[in-house]
C-alpha cells in the first residue's frame, strides 16, 4: 500500500534511542534521523534492517542509473544527487544511462512516459503506474528486487512528470542530510558512511497548491552588489543557484529580479533556457504583461499608453510571446502604468478590458492554439482590484491573482460559495516591500504565525492555484520562505495546534540536533519582537520611557534574547557557526542593537530636557550602538563564510524620515549638555513625563490598591557634576521604600510600595518626601485598601483592565465550531481565532460561539472596551466584518470591525486608518458600555464573521489613568 507520509508531517520524532560517546557520531545520527523540514517522515537510517536498501555501506555507494531519453533537467538534477552523495560519504557514485556490467545495488531514476528504463519497469509490473500517471508533480521512491538484468536490488525514484522526478531526487538528498540551504545559508553537510533506505513506497503525494514560488524584488543594493561581485550579472550562473533552491524546497515558480532595470530574457538568453530545463515555471510581475520585463520597454517604441500607442505595445508584447516559445510560463495579462504606477487616474475599465482582449488575441496568434490553452494570470494588485470590484471580468481560464496590502494582510478573497473558475485563484504575498508607510527590506520581520493565519484563510476560501511571495533579496527571508513553501505544498499539514512544532523541526534540521529547543525559542521570540513594528518604522518616540516601563522592557527582552543567542553560538560545533550567524545570531543581535539605539536616543533627548548628567552618557551610547550596527554588518560581509556574502546586508535601515530609504544610515539626533559644577537633584516618577526639581507642583503616583499591589518607581537623578546623598521619608509606616537613603552619582531608582497589613482600610492619601542636594521634593500617594470580598476575574487597576485574548474564563463552542489559540501570534501574547473558516458569517445570538472573560470593576459608570485585532482587511464581497460583544446576560450587540471609510492611495482601496493599522500592526475597535454597579462582571465576545484575529482587550473606565504606550499596559491581575 502506498504510504503518503505528507499526511504524517507532524509525527516526525527526534532520535533519542542512540547515544554515542563521540560527538561526531552523535552529529551523524541527528542528521540522518532528522532530515530537513520539507520532509515529513524519515526513510533513511544509519542502520541496516530487514529489506532495507544499502545506499551507502562499507565504503561503497550505489551507482545511479538514468535513461538518456529522460528530461535534461532530470539528468542534471541526478548529477546533483551524485554530488550530494559524494559530499555526504566522500565517495563519488557512478552515474550511467545504461547497464554496462552487473551491479548488486543501483539507484534508478526516471519519469513515467519519458524514461525507457522506468517505462520498462511499468510494463513488467514492477512499478504501479496508476500511482503516478496523470498526477501533478508526484514521485514514488521504493525498493525493487531484481528490477533489471544484472541488478540485484534497486532504489527506484519515479516521477509522474519532470518536476515530480526532480522532487523525488531532492527528497532523497534531503533525507541523507543535504539542506535546501546548503549553498544559500551554508548549512553544513555532515559526513556519513552508512545510509540505508527503509522499505515501503515513500511519497509526498501531489501538492495542494499548483504553482508555488517567490519574487526577487527590490534587490538593490544588497543582492545586486553580491551578484555583481560573484557572477558579474544576473546571469544563468546566478539563476542556476536560484532554480536549485526553489526545487529543493518543492517550489516551481519564479518572478525574476527586476529592479533596478533587469531583463531576465535579455541579460542572459541562457536564463530562460535553463529555467525551462529545470522545470521552473516562469512568470513576470503584476505590471509586466506577456513575459516582457518592463525594463525592455524603450521610449523609442513610443509612449507606454495603450490609448495612444496600442500598435507599439502590441508589437512589444508579441515579441515577448514569440520569444517564450513552448517554455512553461504563467503569462501575465492586463496592464499598469509606466514604472509600476496606476494605469490612469480614473478606473478605466473599458480600456483595460480591451487590453486583455487584445493580449489574448496575440497569445492565440503566436502560439497557434486557443488562448485558454496558455496559462495566464491577472494580478489584482493595488488599484487594479478596483477594476474587478467595479465589475471588470476576464475569461474563466485566467487565474485571478489576489494580493495582500504589501504588509501581509490579504485584500480580497473569493466568497466561500464562489462558483468554481477554470483558472482558479492565487495569492501574491509580501515578506519585503518598497512603499508606504515605510520600506521594509533589511532583515526578517515576518511571523510564520501570521503567514499561516492569512494563507490558511486564503486556502479555505479556495485560493489554491498560485502562491507567490515577494522575498526581496532572498537571503534575509530564509526561515519565512521555507515555511511559506512547506505550507504551500500541503496547507492541511499545519494548523493552530501544531504550528509551534515548525520551529523545532526547522532548528533540529538545520543545526543537526544541536541546541534544538533553545534555537527554536530564539526564532519564535525574535520574529515576534520584530513583527511588533518594522525596524524602518522605529524611532526615538516609538516606545514609552515613562509608562509601564515599556522602553526598558523592550530593550531588556531583546538583550536577554541576544545573550541567549550568543551563549548558543559558543556551544555550537564550529561547522554550524556560519549558518547560525546568518540565520539566527545576526538578526537577533542587529535587532536588539537597533532597538537599544533608538531607546538610548529617546533617553538622551528626554534627559537633556531634564538637565541630567547622564544625558551625555546616552549621547555616547547612541554613537557606540550606531558603530556596532556597522560592526555586525561588516562581520556578515567580510568574516562570515570567508566573505561569501559580501553586500548582502547593505540595505540602509537607520534614520528613515518618510517612506523611502535614506541614502545611508543616519544616526539619530542627540544632545550634549554642560552640567552644573555642583550637585543638583531632580526627581521623576513612574507614569509621568514630568520631572521635579523643587519649583513645580507636587508629584503624584498612580493609585495603589490592595488587589493589584502595585509597586512604583521614583527616580532620583543628578543635574550636576558632584554626587550627593539622598534620603526618603514617608509620612506613614505602611509606606515601604526599597532604599530610603544612599548616594546618587547619576541616577538612582527606588521602589515604593504599600504594606497592606499595616495600611488602614478604604481610601487614604499620604506622601513621601525626597531630600537631597539641599532640596525637598514631596510625592503624593493615594491608596485604596479594599475590604476582601468575592473577587473573580481580571481586576481593575487605575481605571483599566488589560486582558490577553487567550486568557478567557470560559468558551462556548456550538457543534462544528472551535475557538483556537494561535500561540505566539500577537504583539504581547497569543491570539484567538474562530474556526472553521468555511462556516463564514453566522447569525448573532446568545448561542453563537462565545468567549467569556471574568472582570471586576472597582467603580461603576461608562467603560470603553478596546478590542485589539490583527490588522485584517475586509477581504469579502460582503458588507462589513462583524463580531458581537455583551456584558453579563445582556443581549450581544453587533459591532462592525470594518466601519472605517475607505480611501484610495498607492495601495488601492484601503481603510482610512490603514497607515496606522499596518505601522502599529494592530487595529483597535472601541465600544462603550454602561456598568451599573461595581464588582464582578463577564465580558462576552461572539463570532459573527470568520477571519478576525483577537490579540488583546483593554477596558477603560471613566476614572482611567491609562497611559500612552505602543504595546498597551501589561495584563491585569487575575483572581480565579
Amino acid at each position: 500500500m502506498e504510504t503518503n507520509y505528507s499526511q504524517n508531517y507532524i509525527m516526525k520524532k527526534f532520535l533519542n534511542k542512540y547515544i554515542f560517546v563521540f560527538s561526531t557520531l552523535l552529529l551523524v545520527f541527528f542528521i540522518i534521523e532528522n532530515s530537513f523540514a520539507t520532509n515529513p517522515n524519515n526513510y533513511v537510517s544509519n542502520l541496516s534492517s530487514k529489506g532495507s536498501f544499502p545506499l551507502a555501506s562499507n565504503g561503497n555507494v550505489a551507482s545511479i542509473l538514468i535513461s538518456d531519453n529522460d528530461f535534461t533537467g532530470v539528468i542534471r538534477v541526478a548529477g546533483h544527487l551524485q554530488n550530494d552523495l559524494q559530499n555526504v560519504t566522500d565517495v563519488l557514485p557512478n552515474i550511467y544511462n545504461r547497464i554496462s556490467q552487473p551491479e548488486d545495488y543501483m539507484v534508478i531514476i526516471g519519469t513515467v512516459g519519458n524514461s525507457s528504463i522506468i517505462d520498462q519497469l511499468v510494463k513488467e509490473g514492477k512499478i504501479d503506474a496508476s500511482q503516478l500517471e496523470g498526477k501533478w508533480e508526484k514521485f514514488t521512491t521504493q525498493i525493487i528486487e531484481n528490477p533489471l538484468e544484472g541488478v540485484k536490488k534497486a532504489l527506484v525514484i519515479a516521477g509522474s512528470d519532470k518536476r515530480g522526478t526532480i522532487y523525488g531526487i531532492y527528497d532523497l538528498s534531503s533525507q541523507i542530510g543535504v539542506s535546501p540551504w546548503y549553498f544559500w545559508a551554508d548549512v553544513p553537510v555532515i559526513k556519513q558512511s552508512e545510509l540505508h533506505v527503509l522499505p515501503g513506497v515513500h511519497t509526498l503525494g501531489e501538492p495542494k497548491v499548483k504553482y508555488r514560488g517567490f519574487f526577487i524584488n527590490d534587490e538593490a543594493p544588497a543582492l545586486t552588489g553580491w551578484v555583481y561581485e560573484k557572477y558579474g550579472d544576473f546571469n544563468a550562473q546566478f539563476y542556476d543557484k536560484v532554480f536549485e533552491l526553489i526545487l529543493r524546497m518543492k517550489g516551481n515558480y519564479l518572478w525574476p529580479a527586476m529592479w533596478p532595470p533587469r531583463k531576465f530574457n535579455v541579460d542572459d538568453p541562457q536564463n530562460a533556457i535553463l529555467a525551462n530545463e529545470y522545470g521552473i515555471v516562469m512568470g513576470t510581475s503584476h505590471h509586466e504583461p506577456l513575459t516582457r520585463a518592463h525594463a525592455e520597454w524603450d521610449k523609442s517604441l513610443g509612449k507606454w499608453d495603450y490609448a495612444t500607442n496600442a500598435k507599439g505595445l502590441q508589437e512589444f508584447w508579441r515579441g515577448g510571446m514569440e520569444r517564450m516559445g513552448n517554455k512553461e510560463t504563467l503569462v501575465t495579462v492586463g496592464m499598469r502604468g509606466d514604472g509600476d504606477e496606476a494605469l490612469s487616474e480614473e478606473t478605466a475599465t473599458e480600456l483595460l478590458e480591451t487590453i486583455v482582449k487584445d493580449q489574448r488575441k496575440i497569445i492565440a496568434e503566436v502560439t497557434g492554439k486557443p488562448a485558454e490553452e496558455t496559462p495566464q494570470i491577472w494580478a489584482l494588485y493595488k488599484e487594479v482590484q478596483d477594476y474587478y470590484d467595479k465589475g471588470m471580468r476576464v475569461p474563466d481560464d485566467v487565474t485571478l491573482l489576489l494580493c495582500d496590502d504589501n504588509w501581509g494582510n490579504i485584500r480580497k478573497l473569493p466568497s466561500l460559495d464562489a462558483k468554481p473558475r477554470k483558472g482558479g485563484y492565487g495569492i501574491y504575498y509580501h515578506f519585503d516591500y518598497v512603499g508606504g508607510p515605510r520600506n521594509y527590506k533589511w532583515i526578517n520581520t515576518n511571523q510564520i504565525e501570521r503567514t499561516w493565519e492569512q494563507m490558511h484563510l486564503a486556502y479555505e476560501h479556495g485560493a489554491d492555484k498560485v502562491w507567490i511571495v515577494n522575498v526581496g533579496d532572498i537571503k534575509p527571508m530564509e526561515f519565512s520562505l521555507q515555511f511559506f513553501l512547506d505550507y504551500a505544498w500541503n496547507p492541511e499539514n499545519w494548523n493552530a495546534d501544531n504550528l509551534q512544532d515548525y520551529y523545532s523541526l526547522w532548528a533540529n534540521d538545520v543545526f543537526g540536533g544541536n541546541q534544538t529547543a533553545a534555537i527554536a525559542d530564539i526564532m519564535k521570540k525574535y520574529t515576534k519582537y520584530n513583527a511588533r513594528r518594522k525596524h524602518e518604522l522605529i524611532d526615538a518616540s516609538t516606545y514609552s520611557l515613562t509608562n509601564y516601563n515599556e522602553a526598558t522592557n523592550i530593550v531588556e527582552d531583546y538583550n536577554s534574547l541576544a545573550k541567549k543567542a550568543l551563549a548558543i553560538n559558543d556551544q555550537l560545533p564550529a561547522i554550524y557557526k556560519d549558518a547560525y550567524y546568518q540565520l539566527v545570531l545576526f538578526p537577533v543581535l542587529a535587532s536588539a542593537n537597533i532597538n537599544e539605539l533608538y531607546v538610548s536616543a529617546a533617553k538622551n533627548n528626554l534627559y537633556a530636557k531634564q538637565g541630567r548628567t547622564s544625558t551625555n552618557f546616552y549621547a555616547d551610547k547612541v554613537n557606540q550602538l550606531f558603530d556596532k550596527d556597522t560592526e555586525l554588518t561588516n562581520y556578515y560581509h567580510k568574516d562570515m563564510a570567508n566573505g561569501k556574502w559580501n553586500h548582502m546586508m547593505s540595505q540602509t535601515h537607520i534614520g528613515y524620515t518618510y517612506w523611502q530609504q535614506p541614502n545611508e544610515n543616519n544616526i539619530p539626533e542627540t544632545i550634549k549638555i554642560d552640567a552644573s559644577d555642583d550637585a543638583e537633584m531632580g526627581v521623576s516618577i513612574e507614569g509621568s513625563k514630568e520631572w521635579w526639581s523643587g519649583n513645580n507642583e507636587d508629584a503624584t503616583f498612580p493609585i495603589f490598591d490592595s488587589f493589584n499591589d502595585q509597586k512604583y518607581l521614583v527616580e532620583i537623578f543628578n543635574r550636576g557634576k558632584k554626587s550627593f546623598n539622598y534620603r526618603i521619608e514617608s509620612t506613614n509606616n505602611w509606606i515601604e521604600i526599597s532604599e530610603p537613603e544612599g548616594i546618587v552619582e547619576n541616577n538612582k531608582k527606588i521602589q515604593v510600595s504599600i504594606n497592606w497589613e499595616k495600611a488602614p482600610e478604604n481610601t487614604q492619601t499620604s506622601s513621601i518626601k525626597v531630600f537631597g542636594a539641599g532640596q525637598e521634593i514631596p510625592v503624593s500617594i493615594k491608596m485604596n485598601n479594599f475590604k476582601k470580598g468575592s473577587i473573580k476575574g481580571f481586576v481593575e487597576n487605575n481605571g483599566y483592565i488589560a486582558i490577553e485574548a487567550k486568557n478567557f474564563s470560559k468558551k462556548y463552542e456550538p457543534k462544528h465550531f472551535k475557538w483556537k489559540v494561535v500561540q505566539n501570534l500577537g504583539k504581547t501574547g497569543d491570539a484567538v481565532i474562530s474556526l472553521p473558516i468555511k462556516k463564514g458569517r453566522i447569525d448573532l445570538n446568545k448561542k453563537s460561539p462565545k468567549l467569556s472573560y471574568n472582570v471586576n470593576f472597582l467603580n461603576e459608570g461608562i467603560v470603553k472596551v478596546h478590542m485589539y485585532f490583527s490588522p485584517t482587511i475586509n477581504y469579502s464581497t460582503r458588507e462589513g466584518m462583524y463580531f458581537g460583544l455583551s456584558f453579563d446576560k445582556e443581549s450581544p450587540i453587533k459591532i462592525n470591525y470594518d466601519s472605517d471609510p475607505t480611501i484610495f492611495n498607492y495601495n488601492g482601496k484601503v481603510p482610512s486608518n490603514w497607515h496606522s493599522n499596518v505601522a502599529d500592526n494592530i487595529k483597535i475597535i472601541t465600544t462603550e458600555f454602561k456598568i451599573n454597579e461595581a464588582g464582578n462582571h463577564v465580558l462576552n465576545y461572539y463570532r459573527i464573521d470568520e477571519g478576525l484575529v483577537l490579540q488583546k482587550i483593554i477596558i477603560e473606565t471613566e476614572k482611567s489613568q491609562l497611559k500612552e504606550t505602543y504595546l498597551g499596559p501589561p495584563e491585569s491581575l487575575k483572581i480565579d
